[in-house]
């Protein structure tokens, strides 16, 4: 049974409070898991080599992209779960909670079957050439292991903060960077297990988040008490939570095709150098984000609830607000990145070429990152909402519709700079965009229904 509705604050409390209720431990998360992920990358590049860095590189896209399979079942199936409980609808939230559990196992496991019998013919697709190749299908084979744990983990995640339990929802972020740190330190620094060590460290500490996830599911903290009735797959359901989590599944699948096309254009250009280039300004990306990603997050649920029990006003308020605090700590990152990139790149690495290419692209790559809150939270507020296909739309103009054109065309011209010079383009062509459409909605739609309703 569900238990009383505690998710029912989302529509009360003031946004400004609900926004930092739910985007402080979201970005407590997710900045978490950028350390693992940061540190991670430091500890490869000083414990084993430049090029493990690289092999890792070529790896994420492909074991990523399987994971995001269960992120994407979460999101979609955590929007229909937070409009559910606005609508006081306890048995679709059941209901959808159970067919997210079938459908992520069913998915992932699948593609892992996949990911393994073609393991020779996507390394080297994804850049894993040369050099790169041989520690890259080490880490690969590895961690591919845990990807359906991972993916458990991420659509258990999304729920949670559907709920409105972001405090849960940040341990569980917390603990498998937590483990990954601790396992590197182990087996690749004290018992010297390379790649290998590297790779197992990862896959282990999916597993310690999953044991927790399962932990909260069944225990008094969650709304949610599922039966063995609720795995059996529902199709309108199914139909919705697709529509939804195929936006971040889109978005997922078009990152790892802008890997696959840097990894190999960046190396034809400048060789295992410059995919190692790359790969650290991925990871200062994921890591420099956390806080824009986690207003994103925590908006998400309070803008999916109050959609659905027809409170508009505060829908339209919970954008602004949202936009504001997104906008604001993305201009104290690009002023951190302008200023620091030597400092930066110099703990990842003491090779000569990489310390001298990177802080230039760097400071390219960062250029548009002030107003890129305006396009996560567009794109995300139709997510939130239930409508798919401006939520796709919107969500592919920066890689889809701009980048990956841009540095198709570039680099023809301009050489590697041309590479580093479709980011800022590319974010500010799909901020114009999504700022239009998010205007447009929230003028001609949100603000005219709040009047008819008053």
């Amino acid at each position: 049974m569900l238990k009383s509705n505690k998710s029912e604050a989302l529509g009360n409390e003031s946004i400004s409070s609900l926004l930092i209720k739910q985007a402080l431990p979201a970005s407590i998360g997710i900045l978490v898991m950028s350390l693992n992920i940061l540190v991670d990358t430091i500890f490869v590049g000083n414990w084993i080599s430049s090029i493990a860095i690289a092999a890792i590189n070529v790896v994420l896209p492909v074991s990523f992209f399987i994971a995001a399979l269960g992120m994407a079942i979460g999101i979609g199936g955590s929007s229909i779960i937070s409009r559910a409980l606005g609508a006081n609808d306890r048995a679709k939230a059941l209901k959808t909670f159970g067919n997210q559990i079938t459908i992520t196992l069913l998915l992932t496991v699948s593609m892992v079957v996949l990911g393994l019998v073609f393991i020779n013919q996507l390394i080297p697709a994804f850049g894993g050439k040369g050099d790169i190749f041989e520690p890259a299908k080490i880490y690969y084979r590895i961690v591919l292991y845990g990807v359906p744990v991972l993916a458990l983990c991420m659509m258990g995640n999304n729920v949670i903060r559907a709920e409105g339990k972001p405090k849960f929802a940040m341990i569980a972020m917390i603990i498998p960077s937590l483990g990954n740190l601790i396992l590197d330190y182990l087996l690749i620094n004290v018992l010297d297990m390379g790649m290998a060590g590297a790779a197992w460290a990862t896959t282990a500490s999916y597993i310690c988040c999953f044991f927790y996830v399962l932990w909260y599911f069944l225990s008094d903290n969650s709304e949610l008490k599922i039966d063995f009735s609720h795995f059996g797959l529902d199709l309108p359901i199914l139909k919705e939570m697709s529509a939804l989590g195929f936006v971040t599944l889109a978005r997922q699948a078009v990152v790892s095709i802008t890997y696959l096309l840097m990894n190999n254009i960046l190396f034809e250009l400048g060789g295992e150098a410059s995919v190692t280039v790359y790969a650290i300004i991925g990871r200062m990306l994921m890591f420099a984000l956390f806080p824009v990603l986690g207003v994103t997050q925590g908006f998400l649920p309070i803008a999916g609830f109050n959609y659905g029990a027809k409170k508009h006003s505060r829908v339209r308020e919970s954008i602004k607000l949202a936009i504001i605090y997104a906008c604001g700590v993305a201009l104290v990152i690009f002023a951190l990145i302008m200023i620091f990139p030597e400092s930066i790149v110099s703990v990842f690495t003491q090779d000569e070429a990489v310390l001298r290419d990177t802080p230039w692209a760097m400071r390219w790559v960062f250029a548009a990152i002030p107003i890129i809150g305006i396009q996560l939270i567009g794109s995300a507020y139709y997510q939130a909402i239930g409508k798919a296909t401006p939520a796709l739309l919107l969500t592919l103009t920066r890689q889809g519709f701009f980048f990956i054109p841009l540095v198709l065309i570039l680099p023809n011209y301009f050489g590697e700079l041309g590479v580093w010079i479709s980011f800022p383009l590319a974010d500010t062509l799909s901020t114009i965009v999504t700022g239009y459409f998010l205007w447009r909605e929230t003028r001609l739609k949100l603000e005219t229904e709040t009047a008819e309703k008053n």
